[in-house]
């Protein structure tokens, strides 16, 4: 029976399970500097799957581990191309970063990226969004691309949550004030509350459902939303009222983004929606970086014409610590620290090994980002495995706005 070869390189986590082996076998996963080889139990090691460091989901690979015919190769973001090239061949799945500036360009699920793995039937993101996968040259080689939508909704509608309060309190501004010695009374500081303001969340997906919830329930907030891919029922279940953009940026006294960077959401919010917006209401994103505008933005609390913003994500991450927005002390900044929890990392992780596994064996899976691709996967799936796989749920758990 064949070996099954778990790589691990160096840097990853040394808890999990493996046995040393010696010298006995070769992993073309290993880099030039080195690192520790070792097998799970006997198996065929017939399913493939591609992850690099250090980008690896909690618990994911202890998951995976548990499979005496599902191999995980690790390199890392400096392998050596000819070292890298045998294991992005054998691929069958890849597990790849969701954030753009974490993972090497090479290693993004490109057009270039794709011609070294024939034999790639799934990309797997490790979050909601899915900048570093070129989803249409994916769909047009049918690979099936999926996510883990949901995994970390609660982090970020905390998250979301959190920055409103410090805005709206102005919390941020009287830290800065005390800490530069500037402060010196507090009516200078003269914050507003939030209970029975109105939000307005853009996408009413996993993370914006939440929100609503935790603004209806909490802070008595009208829960309005713009999402053109649910109806009106289907918004009011999810706690909402459907409304248009504009009326929702005219209207809202805090305005939340909470859907995924698409060519329909790219640049969506520019000079034009930020001089819709009233004086006295917040912009807050914990979405995806070039959503919005960030010189319209930077324009926009120049003039005044909004309140403040909350920001969590970035054209460029991290941002430089120069960069313009980061001037203004009614801005409150993180750097897509939104979903980084320990809960979440590990609910993330778990979902992601069980959907590929769920995947690699031809069951159900629910968090489908090109759902189109379906019979050209189908027929590449049953040609590389014997069989055929279990065909997506009626109602599939997603949608363009889904975050």
């Amino acid at each position: 029976m064949a070996e099954a070869y778990f790589v691990v390189m160096r840097g990853l986590d040394p808890r999990i399970p493996f046995k040393k082996t010696g010298m006995a076998g070769t992993s073309p996963a290993m880099t030039r500097r080195g690192g520790m080889r070792g097998t799970m139990t006997n198996g065929v090691n017939s399913k493939r799957v591609l992850l690099v460091a250090p980008h690896r989901p909690l618990g994911f690979a202890e998951i995976l581990a548990k499979r005496d015919d599902v191999r995980l190769d690790v390199i890392e973001q400096e392998t050596p191309d000819q070292a890298a090239a045998p294991v992005l061949a054998a691929a069958h799945a890849y597990q790849t970063s969701s954030t753009r500036d974490e993972l090497a360009r090479h290693l993004h699920a490109s057009a270039v990226f794709l011609d070294k793995t024939p034999n790639l039937l799934i990309v797997s993101t490790n979050g909601a969004g899915y900048d570093t996968v070129d989803v249409k040259t994916c769909t047009a080689r049918g690979i099936l691309v999926v996510n883990q939508a949901g995994g970390n909704a609660e982090a970020v509608a905390e998250h979301v949550l959190g920055m409103l309060l410090m805005l709206v309190k102005r919390v941020g501004e009287n830290d800065r004030a005390l800490r530069s010695g500037r402060f010196t009374r507090r009516l200078d500081f003269l914050g507003r509350e939030a209970f029975g303001k109105t939000i307005g969340i853009v996408g009413l997906g996993h993370v914006g459902r939440r929100v609503a919830e935790l603004c209806g329930a909490l802070f008595r907030m009208q829960v309005i939303a713009y999402d053109p891919y649910l109806d009106a029922e289907e918004m009011r279940r999810r706690g909402a009222h459907k409304v248009e953009l504009d009326y929702l940026l005219g209207l809202a006294d805090f305005v939340s983004i909470n859907c995924p960077l698409t060519d329909e959401t790219r640049r969506m919010i520019g000079a034009r929606e930020f001089a819709l917006m009233q004086p006295h209401a917040y912009f807050i994103t914990t979405a995806r970086g070039f959503i919005h505008d960030e010189e319209a933005l930077e324009q926009a609390l120049r003039d005044k014409k909004i309140a403040g913003a909350g920001l969590d994500v970035w054209d460029r991450e991290p941002p430089p610590a120069h960069h313009p927005l980061l001037k203004y002390d009614n801005v409150i900044a993180s750097a897509h620290m939104a979903g980084v929890t320990r809960e979440a990392r590990v609910n993330m992780g778990k979902i992601a090994a069980e959907q590929l596994v769920d995947a690699l064996d031809g069951r159900k899976v629910d968090r489908i980002v090109n759902p189109e691709v379906w019979p050209d996967y189908a027929k590449r799936f049953e040609k590389t495995f014997g069989f055929k796989p279990a065909p997506p749920p009626d109602e599939p758990n997603w949608h363009e706005f889904e975050k």
